[in-house]
């Protein structure tokens, strides 16, 4: 096994996942791109990411879904997962901290602070780590 961190981006926005993509390779991540809820929850038991950046509106199955049934299964539960999207709500942050995402990060996003996010869950993942807002406040 390679020591390239495996990392799962979930979004219906084929151009968004190419351009985060292109970023996580560069910054020497391995990348599964999926496109829906339910292909993404498939390559989470197939592939066993270290890492999964999910979109909250998606086809099929939405992603506090996703998020929801990966957390309550002991085999995923540790995987780090960062709410990736466009609803800048407190209602939606609210609710991705109840189904148990690790980390909000809106759109449009900092390209830095989302690799920066993605290298503090994946050193801290081991540790029970608390809910965070990248560029807020947890």
């Amino acid at each position: 096994m390679g020591d390239k961190k495996k990392i799962l981006i979930v979004d219906d926005e084929k151009d968004l996942v190419e351009n985060v993509t292109m970023r996580l390779v560069h910054a020497g991540y391995e990348v599964l791109p999926s496109y829906d809820g339910v292909n993404a929850f498939e390559q989470v038991r197939k592939e066993r990411p270290d890492l999964i950046i999910l979109d909250i509106m998606l086809p099929k199955m939405d992603g506090y879904k996703v998020c929801g049934l990966l957390k309550k299964d002991a085999r995923y539960a540790k995987i780090p997962i960062i709410m990736f999207t466009a609803k800048a709500h407190e209602e939606d942050e609210k609710l991705a901290r109840e189904v148990g995402a690790d980390a909000y990060v809106v759109k449009p996003f900092e390209a830095k602070a989302l690799l920066a996010k993605i290298a503090e869950l994946l050193e801290s993942h081991k540790a029970e780590g608390g809910f965070s807002i990248a560029g807020g406040q947890a």
